[in-house]
């Protein structure tokens, strides 16, 4: 009897990962309102019912299959921030980051996403925050986190020339000064504005 249960756990248990890697792959591909659950089930080789039976909506599947909340939080001095960091944008560079595209396409689509996306983002910038320098740490973590979609979205879904294809190593090294600055909050002297030139 305990092997019967345990074998249904186990086949639950992948039904229920193959629906979210489907739903993570339409999610992605076509936002929200497009990536219907019968489409969902037939990309996962299952019948529309046990979506239902195991998500119990399209909305609650969605919470699960697409968000940011599975990344490592960020620890240390800022100095070791600021390279977790940049570690992490390069790891959406060389793996696509399936969940997060998710998210992000779906903002334009489903406008419950929007908040949900935007609680997720907030928690992780202001665990962040705290390893950054205090003076204006939230305002930093959200320059961060700015840059990051940024880069996400320029790479995977817009693909922008030069961008697409770049080594991710290549694009970290170019942002590293970028990010250890707002990280430390280097102070910058700002340029000097040419207004004409003054004879005495």
């Amino acid at each position: 009897m305990s092997s019967r249960h345990t074998s249904r756990a186990e086949q639950r248990h992948r039904t229920q990962s193959r629906i979210l890697v489907a739903a993570q792959k339409l999610f992605a591909e076509v936002g929200y309102d497009r990536a219907t659950i019968r489409a969902i089930a037939a990309e996962a080789g299952i019948d529309p019912g046990l979506v239902m039976r195991y998500f119990g909506s399209k909305d609650n599947l969605f919470a699960q299959a697409a968000g940011f909340e599975r990344e490592q939080q960020v620890t240390g001095t800022p100095e070791q921030a600021a390279e977790q960091l940049l570690a992490a944008l390069e790891h959406k560079f060389t793996e696509e980051p399936i969940d997060a595209l998710a998210a992000i396409r779906s903002i334009f689509t489903h406008p419950d996403a929007t908040g949900e996306i935007r609680s997720a983002m907030v928690a992780r910038q202001q665990q962040a925050a705290h390893h950054m320098a205090a003076d204006d740490a939230d305002l930093r973590a959200g320059l961060i986190g700015a840059l990051t979609i940024g880069a996400v979205i320029g790479r995977h879904l817009l693909r922008l020339d030069g961008l697409r294809d770049a080594a991710p190593e290549r694009i970290t090294a170019l942002l590293r000064t970028a990010f250890h600055d707002i990280v430390h909050g280097t102070p910058q002297t700002a340029p000097l504005r040419i207004t004409g030139s003054n004879t005495e």
